[in-house]
């Protein structure tokens, strides 16, 4: 059975309203911050495996729109990046970068040795490493389709989405027994309760002006999108072949970032943030959704017990990591407790999990304005740039594995 445009957008609508339908009444869901594009599509997923099983059905959906919107996430983040924020972050933005590097690097050293250690293809071992785990669904998917491509694997796409799930569960999980462990050494007491603050009001910065979420900001927005997507697959092609091909959605995160600073900083043109954060997770909503609600699930029974136990060595990694990496060279005080929280929550899963586990922290034991400036910046932009740039260094020896 083949939807097309309108009906595959139609069901990953329903999808999405079912995921919110359900994280807004399961408390587990909401807690760990699954994401409503994952819950549903997940279920929709199976809902069709079970129907492909029994009836032998199988279902095809329009991917030309999945890519689009793909795209236009990744331009959304490259247009919200701003170089007056990697300014006031100062050194430890550069410190905690290279340490965010530094995991990316062992995360797929992990992934490709314990692939071959399991008996599969190493390209599975980027998959179960930054792939997913730093990337999160978004890069996972991103990078699946040219993982297929290049190896010519099977159910990429399908163990991406698997592998990044189980990241931002356990990227969640993790976060506050580290930070109680490494506040048990330091002997810090919480906070009265009836002193506890929200450090997130305190510490994202709000703007002295902010323009609204009206017809002629969404337009500005819609424009700028356009732009990065036909600048970025036409460098792509320029590009392919070449030393510098990287996947065109990083091209289009680029562009981005280019527009967004020449606008704000030559031009003086305040861009619309809301309007971009708006777009772009309406681009990333309906992405995952149709992403998800494709998965053919069943390709998955041969690697799911080697792929698990690869995933299992990757958490323990990241505990190890944020206590003896993150912590020690984020400064051994409490900033760099919370900054190793976060870092659990971005190194496995995504942003919302990291600013997740920084607030459990820092709403009983007192706010961290340095973590909350950090973490943002480096787990919503930064972090892709770096993981796409050395991923290309491990996709080498992937090849010359083969």
């Amino acid at each position: 059975m083949t939807f097309d445009t309108y009906e595959t957008v139609a069901l990953a609508c329903l999808v999405l309203l079912l995921g919110y339908f359900l994280v807004k009444r399961i408390r587990v869901l909401s807690d760990f911050n699954i994401p409503e594009p994952v819950v549903g599509g997940f279920i929709v997923a199976i809902l069709l495996t079970v129907v492909h099983q029994v009836w032998d059905v199988s279902f095809t959906f329009d991917k030309s729109i999945q890519t689009t919107m793909m795209l236009a996430f990744f331009s959304s983040i490259g247009l919200s990046a701003n170089f007056a924020r990697l300014i006031k972050g100062g050194k430890p933005l550069i410190v905690f970068l290279v340490i965010a590097a530094a995991l990316i690097c062992l995360q797929n050293s992990v992934g490709i040795l314990g692939s071959m250690a399991m008996g599969l293809d190493p390209a599975y071992g980027l998959i179960a490493g930054s792939v997913t785990l730093t990337g999160g669904h978004g890069t996972g998917a991103a990078w699946a389709a040219d993982l297929t491509r290049e190896f010519g694997i099977s159910g990429a796409m399908e163990l991406a989405m698997a592998c990044a799930t189980f990241g931002l569960v356990f990227g969640g999980i993790i976060g506050g027994p580290v930070a109680r462990f490494l506040l048990k050494r330091m002997h810090r007491a919480e906070i009265p309760e009836d002193e506890e603050v929200n450090d997130v009001e305190e510490a994202f910065e709000k703007p002295v002006y902010r323009r609204k979420v009206n017809t002629r900001t969404i337009i500005e927005t819609i424009t700028m999108m356009s732009i990065c997507l036909f600048v970025g697959q036409h460098l792509d092609a320029a590009t392919k072949g070449t030393a510098l091909q990287l996947p065109t959605f990083v091209w289009c995160l680029f562009t981005g970032v280019i527009i967004r600073n020449s606008l704000a900083h030559i031009f003086k043109f305040k861009v619309a943030d809301d309007a971009i954060d708006v777009l772009g997770t309406v681009g990333l909503s309906i992405f995952l959704a149709i992403a998800l609600m494709s998965l053919k699930l069943w390709e998955l029974a041969g690697l799911a017990l080697p792929v698990f136990v690869v995933l299992a060595v990757q958490v323990l990694v990241m505990i190890l990591f944020a206590i003896f990496v993150t912590y020690r060279f984020m400064g051994k005080d409490y900033d760099a407790v919370v900054l190793s929280a976060g870092h659990c929550g971005f190194g496995l899963g995504a942003t919302p999990t990291a600013v997740a586990n920084m607030q459990a922290v820092t709403s009983h034991f007192g706010p961290s304005h340095k973590a909350f400036l950090i973490v943002p910046m480096v787990g919503a932009f930064f972090i892709d740039l770096l993981n796409a740039s050395l991923l290309k260094i491990f996709l080498a020896v992937v090849q010359a594995l083969h």
